[in-house]
């Protein structure tokens, strides 16, 4: 792993599966005199993984159908 000239280093898929590193999860580096530790940020807001998916992913959709339209394409009406 390298860092970039912009102080950058991407973080393996699995260990930010494995550490529950969402997109815009918040963290920090802490510096013990040997080691830097990626650390997340224990937030005010006490929302769950499957919380912050939803947030993240909310107002992405494309698709110009009412929920109605769509619940009888998947019905098959």
């Amino acid at each position: 792993m390298r860092i970039t000239s912009k102080g950058q280093v991407t973080i393996p898929a699995e260990i930010r599966e494995q550490a529950g590193l969402l997109p815009e999860t918040e963290v920090e580096f802490r510096y013990d005199g040997k080691a830097v530790t990626i650390v997340k940020v224990k937030t005010t807001k006490k929302l769950g993984r499957g919380a912050r998916l939803v947030a993240h992913l909310k107002g992405t959709g494309d698709v110009a159908m009412t929920t109605d339209e769509i619940m009888a394409l998947t019905r098959g009406e």
